[in-house]
């Protein structure tokens, strides 16, 4: 229900879509939720049934899918009930790695989004990373073992928008990937020279 509150998907068609569960048993347990109060509806949570949820948001380039990012994504999705993934926009990539990304936003967004340990991706905003992060209202921010992002400009960012939220470094069991890295060694052909 938290994933169809942003893309207005279905919730019954989701769940049954991912998990292959009876929709009489989804829209059951959906009765559920509402006559606990933890849904406004068959398709809102409620405030009750948003602060039950424990919402980890992670974020990157992701423009070169490695088994670095699925490791790291992996260790994110453990630390909640919900992984919601940020892919940074074609403009901020740049910034980043100075040069244009090989895929598009739009690409990158529905390759993370195709990982099964991802619940929701969503493409960034241009020039302030707090705007998605007030709408994801996360309560752990898990940053990848190679993110230059310092723990305190998050919190810092996050208590000026009312959020309190924790903070959390992942390690990679293969430190060694990363997408620069696969870059420099194999940039030519990557890039189709």
């Amino acid at each position: 229900m938290f994933v169809s509150q942003f893309d207005g998907s279905d919730p019954v068609a989701a769940v049954r879509a991912r998990c292959r569960l009876d929709e009489e048993y989804v829209r059951d347990r959906i009765g559920g939720l509402i006559s606990n109060g933890l849904a406004d509806s068959d398709t809102a949570l409620s405030e009750l049934g948003r602060s039950s949820l424990r919402v980890v948001l992670a974020g990157g380039v992701f423009d070169i899918i490695h088994p670095g990012h699925i490791h790291t994504l992996r260790a994110a999705r453990n630390l909640g009930d919900v992984l919601v993934v940020v892919v940074a926009t074609s403009g901020t990539a740049k910034k980043m790695k100075k040069r244009m990304p090989l895929h598009s936003q739009d690409q990158r967004r529905d390759l993370v989004g195709a990982l099964s340990t991802v619940d929701l991706c969503l493409v960034g905003e241009e020039g302030d990373i707090f705007r998605t992060v007030e709408r994801v209202r996360p309560e752990v921010i898990a940053l990848g073992y190679d993110q230059i992002h310092q723990e305190k400009f998050i919190t810092d960012g996050c208590r000026r928008i009312g959020l309190d939220v924790k903070v959390a470094r992942l390690q990679s069991p293969v430190p060694e990937i990363s997408s620069s890295r696969i870059e420099q060694e194999y940039g030519d052909s990557i890039h189709g020279i």
